[in-house]
């Protein structure tokens, strides 16, 4: 019998989570049954997931009407609302955590705070404590204010996941925030041994802009192989610097590689193969978080193989002949940052409005 394709690709060193969270999921057994069989080793969640969850089902009717009593506060609502979920999720994934094979669930800061260094560092840690799981990371986004914010959580002795990281050029800040977070926590004379973090790389967005621009500069050969050329060029600087002497000091004190973790790895043009993200970009120590739909088509058709450092030449000719065509990556990827934090806040108001919504339901039928 072959062994599931989603379990082989740990034999290849990669651990995959999935980019998807809601009660149901988590209720109906569906999750336990993903661990078990499949071996998913972690989950993702952010504002759009949870927006879809939670307008789109009755499942938190009953929580939300106990916490309108309490909390005036949308916001507050919902992240009461997501810490139940997180909490449960993150209590599934609890013996692969213990068995030391991730086991990690993200909760995100309001996209709103992706400019304001010390909020996001104030929510971070509130959220951080009132989960309170050692198995979950916050998500804080690779904009320029939250790399301090990074720096200090990581100092603080939070498990971060980075999200929202587009370019090379800002996961090299990434890693020296990571570092430094490091180091600062060593200088003021704490354990770093438990703290775990990922590098989210957001990848199918950067074909998607890129790809158009490519075919009215008459390359369309190029087409769908940038982002997979930015990730491979990434793992290359994973590599440097975490094989660096000033990481090596710092393992001798217990710290853990911040490993590269591969984000928007849905096939967003139906012209490219649905497991295109999955197939290319498996290789040691890297993480995979896979949307539902996609998890599914690879069990049933994907081809587990080392890629990730196949073909290099091939991913620096590829970014060496994109500038030669006048497309600016840097400008790209700033272009993504912004427009992705815009994505976020749209569905992040938008459930804010369910839960208002659903309150209103509530106290409309009570009074009947």
């Amino acid at each position: 019998m072959e062994t599931n394709k989603i379990k082989q690709l740990q034999g290849f060193g990669q651990n995959v989570w999935l980019d998807f969270l809601d009660r149901k999921l988590i209720n109906s057994g569906q999750l336990k049954k993903l661990i078990e069989e499949d071996g998913l080793r972690g989950m993702t969640s952010n504002p759009a997931i949870f927006e879809k969850a939670i307008s789109g089902s009755t499942d938190y009717d009953e929580q939300i009407r106990e916490l309108a009593a309490t909390h005036q506060n949308n916001e507050a609502i919902f992240y009461e609302l997501a810490i139940t979920d997180i909490q449960n999720a993150a209590d599934l994934f609890k013996p692969v955590f213990e068995r030391g094979q991730d086991g990690y669930i993200s909760l995100e800061v309001s996209p709103h705070l992706a400019h304001d260094t010390n909020r996001t560092i104030r929510q971070a840690v509130e959220l951080w404590r009132k989960v309170d799981r050692e198995n979950v990371m916050i998500k804080i986004p690779a904009t320029t204010d939250g790399l301090p914010a990074i720096r200090k959580t990581i100092s603080e002795g939070l498990n971060i996941n980075i999200t929202l990281l587009f370019g090379l050029n800002r996961y090299e800040e990434v890693t020296e925030a990571y570092l430094s977070g490091l180091e600062d926590r060593i200088e003021a004379g704490q354990p770093v041994n438990h703290i775990a973090s990922v590098a989210s790389f957001f990848l199918s967005r950067i074909d998607v802009l890129v790809d158009p621009l490519l075919e009215t500069k008459g390359h369309p050969e190029m087409k769908g192989e940038v982002a997979i050329a930015c990730a491979k060029q990434a793992y290359q600087i994973y590599k440097r610097v975490f094989s660096s002497e000033r990481f090596k000091k710092l393992q001798e004190k217990g710290a853990r590689p911040q490993r590269v973790l591969w984000a928007s790895t849905g096939t967003k043009d139906p012209s490219f193969p649905d497991t295109k993200y999955v197939d290319a970009l498996i290789g040691p120590q890297t993480v995979n978080t896979i949307p539902l739909e996609t998890l599914e088509a690879y069990r049933d058709h994907g081809h587990p193989e080392n890629r990730l450092e196949k073909d290099l030449d091939k991913a620096i000719q590829t970014l060496a002949q994109l500038k030669k065509t006048g497309i600016n990556i840097d400008e790209i990827t700033a272009q993504l940052e912004s427009e992705a934090i815009e994505k976020f806040n749209k569905p992040y108001d938008q459930l804010l409005e369910a839960i208002e919504d659903k309150k209103g339901h509530t106290i409309a039928a009570i009074d009947a």
